[in-house]
């Protein structure tokens, strides 16, 4: 029996360690990487104007909506000196973040309106606010050194931006809405920012943004804050979702939606304009026309003098018929003469 003893000691050993491992956690074979800051990347440092390269991200929010330009004048530590204004618009694509918070889209190199160093200029529209941008060099493109841009990014938003003011009765009718943004501003840098430039675009949908530079008059001392109101503007007859956004140094400082209503005015002049019109012509149809042939239906029986047709005959007044004119022999309702 003895020696049966270390073979039970074995089992029950085996079995001990089968549980446990049993009861472990599970490890994942391939865990998720943590997230991060968003990240841009090209398929090529270099490029010719006329050809394509692919711009793909990661760290990026899930189904945030991005804008991709391709932009002159700007550095990936810099960003872009002058906004979108530095950007070829019209050429830029969107690109929706998948569930990975990944994306890849396709993008034409063209030439930017400014000169190199340029950059892919990759900002969220929607669902996230980050900014990335990533180098690329357009073969034969001109290039220029920056623009000194001294205190340029050391601004940061401290308060919630936001839209003050209302639309009037001219607006009901066409007339250009318009706003002021307000936010407050702080300087974050070791250098006085003195009248700086704010680049304050408005934009409908996933359209590239319309910029117009405001220039802030004052200087915003290291460690101080400033109140910054900025008036924005919408085209005669805007209306739907747009969005405005302010920039400083080419950093996106805030954005804020802006829902403009429809001008029922304007729908309304139009309206009355189709019923006014088309019954004015017709009045003034039937006017011509009785006037061209209704003379004749309308026309009023001149008396006739007595004996025009000979002696003994009767006039005819106009109020009587001719059946019922009073003869010589009708009795009257006088006495004899």
């Amino acid at each position: 029996m003895r020696p049966a003893a270390p073979r039970a000691r074995a089992a029950l050993a085996a079995l001990l360690t089968t549980l446990a491992l049993a009861l472990l956690p599970a490890v994942p074979a391939h865990p998720a990487p943590a997230e991060g800051d968003p990240a841009v990347a090209v398929s090529q440092n270099e490029a010719a104007k006329g050809g394509e390269i692919t711009v793909s991200g990661t760290g990026w929010k899930a189904g945030a909506l991005l804008m991709v330009l391709l932009c002159g004048q700007g550095t990936p530590e810099k960003g872009v000196v002058g906004g979108t204004n530095s950007c070829a618009n019209t050429d830029g694509r969107a690109a929706t973040v998948d569930p990975r918070g990944a994306f890849s889209v396709k993008l034409p190199v063209v030439a930017p309106p400014r000169p190199c160093p340029c950059v892919v200029h990759v900002s969220g529209v929607t669902g996230q606010q980050d900014v990335v941008d990533a180098a690329l060099a357009v073969a034969g493109h001109a290039t220029a050194p920056l623009p000194d841009a001294a205190g340029d990014g050391r601004l940061a938003v401290l308060t919630a931006a936001r839209l003050d003011g209302s639309g009037g009765v001219l607006t009901w009718f066409g007339a250009p809405p318009a706003r002021t943004l307000v936010l407050t501003v702080g300087n974050l840098g070791t250098a006085p920012v003195r009248d700086p430039v704010f680049t304050v675009g408005t934009a409908r949908g996933v359209l590239a943004p319309t910029d117009e530079e405001h220039r802030w008059s004052g200087t915003i001392a290291p460690g101080q804050k400033a109140r910054i109101e900025l008036e924005v503007e919408l085209p005669a007859g805007a209306h739907g979702d747009h969005r405005v956004s302010v920039s400083y140094g080419g950093k996106l400082l805030a954005e804020q939606p802006w829902r403009v209503g429809r001008p029922w005015g304007v729908v309304l002049f139009w309206a009355l304009l189709a019923v006014v019109v088309p019954a004015a012509l017709f009045r003034i149809g039937m006017v011509l026309v009785d006037r061209a042939g209704g003379r004749n239906r309308h026309s009023v029986p001149v008396p006739v003098p007595a004996d025009a047709d000979g002696p003994g005959t009767t006039a005819v007044l106009p109020w009587f018929l001719p059946d019922s004119a009073p003869s010589e022999n009708s009795p009257t309702t006088k006495g004899h003469s």
